[in-house]
């Protein structure tokens, strides 16, 4: 829905960090200057394109110089945090390595950058992440009518919103699937977004909180569909759409290393971290502080966002290669993969995150300004506004799993406690049964309660063959995919329910002979349908 809103601009200044490098670890590029000086910031998008325009939240350092790639020193790390150093932040390495297969992250962008595919190349190879392009079906681009070609005019600040978008989401889900749409109204690009399969979405931009905006909140609100959006980077005050009842609001954090605490790190509220009352959204059922009383209180999460301790990304077409990019900007696309590694969350997306929050880390220092009560501007114990609930500690409370979301182990049947649950043979091959066998450790009997209720062995998930929904329909090892095919749900009676089919993880007539393939079949409660899981 296009609308008529009013564009509220805040400049922010950020304060350096004495002798404190985002990338003290690693190599820093030849031509980059150290950290230990005063950080100064540029807005991405220093204006809006148009009266009423959305601007996009990314904050570039210009203390360092852009450097190309072909500059850096052998064996050299660009400055800013890469993906490993965001994975091991948020206890993600583990999901990273394993989920998100086949799950889609959409990011929406104002404007075209044409360079935006071969740069996301070169910072994937930096790093040594998988390949995600269009000929091998992992990156797609499209206008706001979702086709290829005839995108919005390009604009360097928001080329430089994108190139950050599609770098987070490769450095939190490395095995996503990427969909950039480009187009004049963001609001109704959610709704491309949807239509072409994304059930994740980022969205680092913002205009003024105001009462116009409730006609625009519709197109946020997808059964099924995570959608983010990041706080801003004025300080206390809000902006939509985070203020949206159908949005997880991302707020924003500093992120040091830290080797004298037991996580390895310490994050604070982030100075410039958007947060506060909204005008005229009501609160959500879900959220209960009392600050801003009937109204919407944001944020609800956060991740890193302070320039100082930023995060690397490859733009060519804003900028002149690698550079360190802040601004809540980071946060969302932060947030939205971590959903994508949880698998779509079967209630909304918010009311599941503080269902957890102490699944999360919980930020407990730090303001962005001054506020009454102080909650609303101040990090403290529990939620409040520029870090809302906390930054992930794995996936847990992104999937309403609680803890990190993962365990591994054997999966024992109700039958006999000495049959599990066996990848045939060891094999990876795509569509290779799945039965019971008598239980011997191997890793073909390992299986990972990972994040989305999927059960994950040799790196592939238990799947329904060809999304089947009949009595019978066999269960085999596939590629993670984040289909309902692969969605196994644990019931009270110790079935597993796959919600696709409605039906439950069967033992065929409830053999004990080994080497009889599993199926789906009405669920019964019986001996043939308990499963014991690992942990």
């Amino acid at each position: 829905m296009k609308r008529s809103v009013q564009w509220v601009l805040t400049l922010v200044a950020a304060t350096g960090l004495a002798a404190a490098s985002p990338a003290a670890h690693a190599a820093t590029p030849s031509g980059t200057s150290a950290t230990s000086g005063k950080v100064t910031t540029a807005h991405a998008c220093s204006e809006p394109l148009h009266p009423g325009a959305p601007v996009c939240y990314a904050l570039v350092r210009t203390d360092l110089h852009a450097l190309h790639d072909d500059a850096l020193s052998p064996k050299a790390t660009p400055s800013g945090y890469g993906p490993s150093d965001l994975q091991r932040a948020y206890n993600l390495a583990s999901a990273a390595a394993s989920s998100g297969g086949g799950a889609t992250v959409a990011v929406t962008e104002l404007a075209d950058n044409p360079n935006l595919e071969s740069d996301l190349a070169t910072y994937r190879a930096q790093y040594g992440l998988p390949a995600c392009t269009t000929a091998n079906g992992c990156f797609r681009k499209v206008n706001g009518s979702g086709q290829q070609g005839n995108y919005p005019g390009g604009d360097t600040g928001w080329g430089t919103e994108a190139s950050l978008d599609v770098d987070m989401v490769s450095a939190v889900c490395p095995l996503c699937h990427i969909l950039v749409i480009e187009a004049g109204d963001l609001d109704a690009a959610q709704n491309e977004a949807v239509s072409l399969g994304a059930h994740f979405i980022s969205n680092s931009w913002g205009t003024g909180d105001g009462s116009g905006d409730a006609g625009a909140d519709a197109d946020f609100n997808h059964a099924g569909v995570v959608d983010v959006a990041s706080t801003g980077d004025g300080g206390y005050g809000v902006s939509f759409p985070a203020t949206s009842k159908y949005v997880v609001a991302a707020g924003g954090t500093s992120l040091r290393q830290d080797s004298g605490t037991s996580r390895g790190w310490t994050e604070s509220a982030w100075s410039g971290a958007g947060a506060g009352c909204s005008s005229w959204e009501a609160k959500p059922s879900w959220q209960t502080d009392t600050g801003c009383g009937s109204h919407r209180t944001v944020a609800d999460v956060s991740a890193v966002a302070d320039p100082a301790t930023g995060v690397a990304v490859y733009d060519t077409y804003g900028q002149g290669g690698w550079f360190v990019v802040g601004g809540t900007s980071a946060s969302s696309p932060i947030i939205a993969s971590t959903f994508a590694l949880a698998g779509a969350p079967s209630a909304s997306a918010a009311s599941v995150l503080y269902g957890h929050a102490s699944a999360l880390n919980d930020v407990t220092s730090g303001s962005d300004g001054s506020c009454s009560p102080s909650y609303l501007c101040t990090g403290t114990a529990g939620y409040d506004g520029p870090t809302g609930l906390g930054t992930p500690n794995g996936t847990g409370a992104f999937s309403g799993t609680g803890g990190s979301g993962q365990a591994t182990g054997p999966i024992t049947s109700g039958i006999s406690s000495s049959l599990c649950v066996d990848d045939r043979s060891s094999s990876t091959t795509n569509l290779n049964p799945v039965q019971i066998w008598g239980c011997n450790g191997s890793s073909a009997q390992q299986w990972t309660v990972a994040s989305g209720n999927t059960l994950q062995a040799l790196g592939k998930c238990l799947d329904v063959n060809s999304s089947g929904t009949a009595d019978g329909s066999t269960v085999d090892l596939y590629d993670c995919n984040g289909t309902g095919a692969q969605v196994w749900q644990p019931q009270s009676n110790g079935s597993l329910l796959n919600p696709n089919s409605g039906k439950c993880l069967d033992d065929p007539n409830s053999s004990t002979s080994e080497g009889t393939q599993l199926q789906i079949w009405d669920c019964n409660g019986t001996g043939a349908q308990h499963w014991n899981l690992p942990g």
